[in-house]
């Protein structure tokens, strides 16, 4: 008996605190960045953003930059998105970087 899977993963994005940019890996991921737009994270993952985003600022599994520099997320760029199976999420993850980056944000996306 085949059951329907569950969608279960979201894609999140983090704001981030103006001192990323003096990342030198951060700046050279960005060259067109536009000084008017937040610096964000971009992520996917199975668990609740909120919980996730816990976790990436107590260190557990957490991203340097995340961890460091994450300030608070921002639902209304993922929200309409989530939840999703995994394969949509991984797109989605790419896609929503990919986009937030053609619109002048500073992106980070592992």
């Amino acid at each position: 008996m085949n059951r329907p899977r569950k969608h279960n993963h979201h894609v999140y994005v983090v704001e981030l605190s103006d001192r990323v940019w003096n990342e030198p890996s951060f700046r050279k991921a960005n060259p067109d960045y536009q000084l008017s737009k937040p610096l964000v994270y971009v992520g996917m993952t199975g668990l609740d953003p909120d919980l996730r985003f816990d976790r990436h600022k107590a260190g557990m599994q957490a991203n340097r930059f995340v961890f460091e520099y994450g300030l608070r997320l921002l639902p209304q760029l993922y929200e309409v998105y989530n939840p999703m199976p995994y394969e949509a999420a991984r797109e989605m993850e790419v896609e929503l970087a990919i986009g937030l980056r053609e619109a002048g944000y500073g992106v980070w996306q592992a």
